[in-house]
């Protein structure tokens, strides 16, 4: 993984200094694109070898689609494979080549129609600079004795890249893409299982269900086979998702359209929602939004969080669970109908765990931010404690790292030590290891929360934890920090008459 994350940071770099004066988000399709092709080009060579290898043998054709389509691997033409185009790299038609390349691959693959960028012969994009980055992107090593792997690692360039492209961009980037600690607790936390249901109304990039399928991977040993469904209402990143899906070789159900006011999966119900929603979103129509889903009281117009909120308990099985980010304003508020819905879900018994986040994690945002844990159904089963009328809270506002001037990040000891206490607190089996901590976690029943007004706040739970003492008595430390103020200041009065006397001697008098 290490050597992994070295050849991304080489190739981030090497690309970033083709860019030019382009602007990242623009630079993003570009790269994003060529990166696709090549890994369905690289994925259609390998069963290519195969094929020819065996035609004697089984009479397969290796220019067959069919051939492709049976094995899940996308079909390219002769126009479209990355040898072919790394030939014309030098080529002033680059840009036209790889535009019709992308026409044809989309026309011999219904599931990529309409998805793959196609700009790269406008006049703006340097055609020496992009013949560089196929060449950059083809240096890639793919095939490491025909094992896979190379493909591996085209998804994790993809994946770093996003990343890196939602830093460059700022606010715009945190609108395709959440922070992969973000997605990784969420995910830890809810525990998916295989041959389940997952469900993202705002899915952006895709990154939930691709760590998804991950954690799966991890713990099952096997690839996750999960179904999922996600929608996505911007264009641009509607496209990045089903790349980015289609990259990691993952089937999903993506559609493009606003969530709140058009549903794609009217029906749908499912055993996991994980989501990212966009933070009090004002400039949504309650009117036109789907009223049936306010169970539990129609959502303020000016603020989105609790039609979010309603909308993903909408599509809960009865046994479904979900994860959610929304800004700390949402355990607390009281604007509108918002305190009035928060109670109502409380006494339905959804909330099962709320987390406060530390601050700048996000790209997008310094606004500060939650997790919110719902459970369609928190009484005892043969995996889980009866938790009914009790809601965990955790606070860690306190962990985290610094990565950079404004960004942190949770380790992945941070993410373990919240989503350990919060499966501690639901299982049977390792319910006697739970324990609330001094300011870091509580088990609170219905009845704390009534006293609290149904704010939500772990902070108003938790305990404090005490400060420390250094064992000096007040008297003697006051003495001490006043002696030493008053030697600050004497050297500040000392200070300022040095200024005073060399202003004088060049002719200004203060």
């Amino acid at each position: 993984m290490t050597e992994n994350l070295e050849l991304e940071k080489t190739l981030w770099q090497a690309a970033d200094k083709l860019r030019n004066n382009m602007d990242a988000a623009e630079y993003k399709h570009v790269v994003l694109g060529l990166i696709f092709l090549k890994y369905i080009s690289d994925a259609f060579d390998d069963l290519y070898q195969k094929l020819e290898t065996t035609k004697l043998e089984t009479g397969a054709d290796p220019e067959d689609k069919d051939e492709y389509t049976a094995e899940r691997v996308f079909y390219v033409p002769p126009q479209a494979r990355w040898k072919w185009l790394q030939g014309r790299a030098k080529l002033p038609t680059i840009g036209k080549d790889i535009d019709e390349a992308m026409d044809s691959i989309e026309r011999d693959n219904a599931s990529l129609k309409g998805v793959l960028p196609k700009d790269y012969a406008r006049p703006a994009l340097d055609k020496q600079r992009l013949g560089e980055l196929i060449d950059l992107i083809g240096s890639i090593t793919l095939s490491k004795g025909g094992n896979g792997k190379g493909k591996d690692v085209l998804g994790f360039v993809f994946e770093y890249f996003l990343g890196q492209f939602a830093d460059a961009e700022g606010k715009k980037g945190g609108q395709f893409y959440t922070p992969q600690s973000i997605v990784k607790i969420l995910v830890d936390m809810l525990a998916p299982e295989p041959e389940k249901r997952v469900y993202d109304g705002c899915c952006g990039s895709g990154g939930m269900f691709v760590q998804s399928e991950r954690f799966i991977e991890m713990h099952e040993h096997r690839k996750g086979k999960i179904s999922i469904f996600g929608q996505e209402s911007n264009p641009t990143t509607y496209k990045l998702a089903k790349m980015n899906l289609a990259i990691r070789g993952i089937d999903a159900n993506i559609e493009l359209g606003d969530t709140l006011m058009n549903d794609k999966f009217t029906e749908l119900k499912v055993d996991y929602v994980i989501a990212n929603p966009p933070f009090n979103v004002s400039d949504y129509n309650i009117n036109k939004a789907e009223t049936h889903k306010w169970k539990y009281g129609v959502p303020p117009s000016g603020n989105a969080n609790y039609a979010w909120l309603q909308h993903f308990v909408s599509k809960l099985a009865p046994y479904g669970t979900a994860g959610i980010v929304l800004a700390n304003g949402s355990m607390s508020s009281e604007i509108s109908t918002e305190g009035d819905i928060r109670k109502a879900m409380i006494e339905a018994d959804l909330i099962d765990c709320m987390v406060s986040l530390p601050s700048q994690l996000f790209y997008n945002t310094q606004i500060p931010a939650c997790l919110w844990f719902l459970a369609r159904n928190k009484t005892e089963t043969t995996k889980y404690r009866n938790r009914a009328n009790e809601i965990l809270f955790i606070d860690a506002r306190e962990l985290g790292k610094m990565i950079s001037r404004k960004q942190k990040e949770l380790s992945d000891k941070d993410i373990a030590k919240i989503s350990d206490t919060y499966h501690k607190w639901r299982s049977k089996e390792q319910f006697a290891d739970y324990k609330d901590v001094v300011g870091f976690c509580k088990s609170a029943n219905i009845q704390d929360i009534r006293k609290n007004n149904y704010i939500l706040t772990p902070g108003r739970y938790i305990d404090f934890k005490e400060v420390e003492q250094d064992g000096i008595a007040f008297d003697e430390k006051m003495q001490k920090l006043t002696v030493t103020l008053s030697e600050q200041m004497q050297k500040a009065n000392e200070l300022d008459d040095a200024i005073k006397q060399n202003l004088a001697k060049i002719g200004y008098e203060v």
